[in-house]
């Protein structure tokens, strides 16, 4: 035991890098994800009532899956279940857990999400399942990124568990004959992680991004796949921009402003790698486009400058080949760069008068390039009033506070203007 380790962090360090693995490992026998949960959660509380006294073990995963087991096992023999649910003592005992240990293990972590993909598991809740069960994202984060209610996603995640639990769905790596069926909900979960951890923010996660470890990950499994290669090379392009993110104080620094002597230009190097090897497969998709359009951002550490005209071609091509609230919100802003803002502008319009108006309402990102192109118009105080919406729907206090101070620049820009125009405009009425 270290007795001088801060028990919160490390607690919080294993959580982050080990619930998905352990998960993977209790559930693997009985099927049963939503007890293993259960389990590892009380192995967890336990923890943070026993280290503070003791230490934190040298070995926590093993710790905490000896008693994660050791709930399950008390679970088993509960006078409950034996009157209520038929066992198989084979299966559903977590004997098969007695001589595993931990570390000596390969990360079942891929085999979890695999299972989730499984063609029993609604389509929908394929990629959320992945997020949540295997990667340890909440309910509410999860639905952040989907611009949907959190009951809404509650309630799919815990409908897709019972499905895994009542057909008694395999843990193994299916066959490569069916991998490629899976392979779009898997990139999927990935590429949520990507979008969740960036959205996260520097600041509040010094671990690494999850999404960078396992898109590599799906890289090597399936070197052949250019969406997998766009994928990695997506995150890793991202994660070379990490450190110039936060400023003084860990202050959020927007794209356009970022240091680029700051980024990572060994993973710039190696996200290029990812795209070289996409290319001769000549299909282009969602991954790959995103990819393309975040190397055109990392030129600028060589060129000095940005191509704005080439990355609006790239986005007309993602918008079409992947429509989403996202791509939407980032045509526009584009599109207001070249075109001026009140293109960007009629862009938002055409969305907020779309089907998608109400998941709209609920998504950051549009309401943050909303009040940008309100300010850049003199719409003052129409941006003030989109800026308080998005900082309504932000999460991390770095970007809210970057969006507070735009909003209060907006406000005392809309009281000057009606300071210097307003009462003359009333008397040259009155004349």
């Amino acid at each position: 035991m270290n007795p001088e380790e801060s028990t919160p962090v490390r607690a919080e360090s294993v959580a982050r890098t080990s619930y998905g693995r352990l998960l993977a490992l209790l559930a693997a026998g009985t099927h049963d994800i939503a007890a293993a949960e259960d389990a590892l959660g009380d192995a967890f509380e336990a923890a943070l009532r026993t280290w503070p006294v003791k230490g934190v073990p040298d070995r926590p995963e093993a710790w905490l899956l000896t008693v994660a087991r050791n709930r399950q096992r008390d679970r088993w023999r509960s006078a409950e279940v034996s009157r209520t649910t038929s066992l198989d003592p084979e299966a559903d005992a977590p004997s098969h857990l007695d001589d595993v240990d931990p570390d000596a293990v390969p990360d079942r972590r891929l085999e979890l999400m695999l299972v989730c993909a499984h063609p029993a598991i609604a389509p929908t809740a394929r990629t959320p399942l992945m997020l949540n069960t295997v990667l340890g994202y909440s309910a509410e984060q999860v639905a952040r990124i989907y611009a949907i209610p959190t009951t809404t996603m509650a309630t799919r995640l815990v409908r897709a568990k019972s499905r895994i639990r009542d057909n008694r769905i395999p843990f193994r790596i299916p066959d490569r004959s069916v991998l490629p069926e899976r392979m779009d909900a898997l990139l999927g979960a990935v590429y949520g992680a990507y979008v969740i951890d960036w959205s996260t923010g520097p600041a509040e996660r010094d671990l690494p991004p999850e999404a960078l470890h396992l898109a590599e990950v799906l890289a090597e499994l399936v070197p052949d796949d250019p969406e997998a290669r766009g994928l990695a090379a997506l995150v890793g392009l991202s994660a070379a921009r990490r450190a110039a993110r936060t400023g003084i104080g860990g202050s959020f620094v927007p794209l356009a402003e970022q240091d680029s002597t700051q980024w990572d230009r060994g993973r710039i190097a190696r996200a290029h790698e990812h795209l070289r090897a996409a290319h001769p497969a000549r299909v282009l998709g969602r991954y790959q486009l995103e990819a393309a359009v975040q190397a055109v951002h990392c030129a600028r550490a060589i060129t000095g400058g940005t191509d704005w005209p080439a990355l609006l071609e790239l986005h007309r091509s993602l918008h079409a080949v992947a429509p989403s609230l996202g791509s939407a919100a980032a045509l526009a802003a584009v599109t207001a760069n070249v075109e001026g803002p009140a293109a960007g502008l009629a862009l938002l319009d055409a969305i907020e008068a779309s089907d998608e108006a109400s998941r709209a309402a609920r998504f950051q990102p549009l309401w943050a390039t909303r009040a940008d192109l309100l300010d850049r118009s003199g719409r003052h105080a129409e941006a003030a009033a989109a800026y308080q919406r998005a900082i309504e729907l932000t999460h991390t206090p770095a970007e809210r506070r970057f969006l507070e101070a735009r909003r209060d620049a907006s406000q005392a820009s809309a009281a000057e203007t009606s300071r210097t125009s307003g009462p003359s405009a009333v008397g040259l009425a009155e004349l």
